[in-house]
């Protein structure tokens, strides 16, 4: 178990990080936020030691994944569609940033976490691989599959 210290400074350094992925991958302030604890929970009592602060981040990297992944396997939430979901299916995206987010976000569950993690967190396609339990080939074969998609969607909203 960690002295509250400890998690305290990493609240601090990886907050954000968790929160993002957990955006890009629920789409939902409220699954967010139940996820964000529970990450922060699994480490504060987690006995884990890590060799560099690298070791650390993607530790919570591939926790905050999991535990996203097991959500969106949960019977009720496949049968469930939140407001916020709905409303943002129903509006229009007023700017260019938010057209590339959403675009991001429509994407298939195994394009959407490299793209985020490539793009916004800057990591490149070797650690992308020992994170994600994948080859170096694999993960540029989907990011370069999922610039192909954003392209063609990006493209539609343009002509749309």
């Amino acid at each position: 178990m960690r002295s509250e210290a400890e998690v305290a400074q990493a609240i601090r350094e990886y907050a954000d990080t968790v929160k993002r992925i957990c955006v890009v991958y629920l789409k939902n302030p409220t699954d967010t936020q139940d996820i964000f604890q529970e990450v922060f929970l699994k480490y504060a009592l987690s006995s884990q030691r890590f060799e560099s602060r690298e070791h650390e981040k993607a530790w919570l990297i591939r926790v905050t994944v999991n535990q996203c992944k097991d959500l969106l396997k949960s019977a009720f939430r496949r049968k469930t569609l939140p407001l916020e979901e709905a409303a943002q299916i129903a509006a229009p995206p007023e700017t260019e940033q938010k057209q590339v987010l959403e675009a991001v976000l429509s994407l298939p569950e195994k394009y959407k976490i490299v793209v985020y993690l490539h793009y916004y967190e800057g990591y490149s396609g070797e650690e992308l691989g020992k994170l994600l339990g994948k080859s170096p080939n694999t993960i540029y074969t989907l990011l370069s599959r999922a610039k192909v998609r954003l392209r063609s969607i990006l493209e539609g909203q343009e002509n749309g």
